[in-house]
């Protein structure tokens, strides 16, 4: 498959699977608001003209765990080249984080409104006079309540969708909008789906993993030669952890930070054991450094005009020239230009591909009841001590 912005190499297998043709059929013309939110069609609560006031700020607090926040960050760090704006995200605990005194405006972010890392970030931070924004489902919550003492501005979250599919709807989409980006851009479901190519593409690459996963290949190891990626990337891990991982089924999603993982991990991927398939994630990009033509030696001449962006592309076709010697699987994502489209593809094609896994396994992919057992003990604890 590839499109303007983006080539992806499938693996070896390229059959097309009826039943999951169909599966994906089914699953694109759904009233799913999820499918939904990939579209131009999607209606958010909110309207351009009423946050316009809000895009004065150039200091943006983020307050979310998964899902709420994840997004966000995949698109700050992929698109940063593109914004002038400063966004600090509080997803977790433990977080000794110092703030300069600035006029910040706080984006907090819970569909449930319940979330209790939220809960707890919003009140070590947020202070009485800052201006809050609250991100949440239209019950009454927690966040609701603090929220009305703040006078914040709330701004409703779909209901029907789950944190780990929201990052194109208003979860995603407001913080993009904070950032300067085009939203529209990023909605590019009605162009894929009317490219045969990449229908098909998702149904090979699903049905490669489903013959992987039947030979005990349960590992998912990204190759990752782009440090901007790396929100990305966890934003992927969380939601095909997530949706998968119910029933004794799933898939374990492990991000490998290459090449410095040549260093350390590659002889395992090699020659250990062989229960894992693997994605090489890459981008181009045109200001790579160039390397000091004084300082290269006579026995590295090989080196001679070469950029950074030479000596990785090098190490990624030697890895897949060894991988493909050895017969391990794995396929390919090159980006070819960083921008809202190539990052509205891979949203899209890592959710569809996920929901189609889960339909094909017998899984239901927004639910993740293993996780609220933690919550309920959480609870449980903090109220006995």
């Amino acid at each position: 498959m590839s499109t303007k912005n983006l080539i992806f190499e499938n693996f070896i297998n390229k059959k097309v699977n009826s039943k999951l043709k169909k599966f994906l059929k089914d699953l694109i013309s759904s009233k799913s608001e999820v499918i939904n939110s990939l579209s131009k069609n999607y209606k958010y609560s909110y309207t351009k003209k009423s946050i316009k006031k809000y895009k004065k700020y150039k200091d943006i607090r983020v307050f979310g765990m998964g899902g709420s926040s994840l997004g966000t960050m995949a698109i700050y760090d992929f698109l940063k080249h593109k914004i002038n704006k400063n966004f600090y995200f509080l997803e977790n605990l433990n977080q000794k984080k110092i703030f300069p005194k600035k006029n910040y405006l706080n984006l907090v972010i819970s569909k449930s409104g319940n979330t209790l890392e939220t809960i707890v970030n919003s009140n070590l931070y947020i202070k009485k006079n800052d201006k809050n924004i609250l991100v949440s489902d239209k019950k009454d919550s927690i966040l609701r309540e603090i929220s009305m003492k703040l006078r914040a501005d709330i701004i409703d979250h779909n209901n029907f969708i789950g944190g780990r599919y929201s990052v194109l709807s208003e979860v995603g989409m407001l913080p993009a909008e904070l950032m300067g980006l085009d939203t529209m851009k990023f909605k590019k479901l009605n162009n894929l789906v009317a490219n045969k190519k990449f229908l098909n593409s998702i149904i090979i690459n699903v049905s490669n993993i489903l013959e992987l996963v039947k030979r005990k290949k349960f590992n998912s190891v990204i190759l990752s030669y782009d440090e901007t990626a790396d929100n990305f990337l966890k934003w992927y891990q969380q939601l095909v952890a997530e949706s998968l991982g119910k029933k004794k089924n799933g898939i374990f999603p492990i991000i490998s930070n290459m090449p410095k993982d040549n260093h350390s991990l590659m002889q395992l991927y090699l020659d250990g054991n062989k229960n894992n398939f693997y994605t090489f994630f890459y981008t181009k990009d045109r200001n790579y450094p160039k390397l000091n033509q004084d300082m290269i030696p006579g026995s590295l001449k090989f080196l001679k005009r070469k950029d950074l962006g030479d000596i990785l592309y090098s190490k990624i076709l030697a890895t897949k020239k060894v991988f493909q010697k050895k017969n391990i699987p794995f396929r390919s994502f090159f980006i070819k230009s960083k921008n809202e489209e190539v990052l509205g593809e891979l949203f899209t094609y890592f959710i569809l591909e996920t929901i189609l896994l889960a339909r094909a396994l017998k899984i239901n992919p927004y639910d993740q009841p293993a996780v609220e057992l933690i919550k309920i003990e959480t609870k449980k604890l903090l109220k006995r001590s």
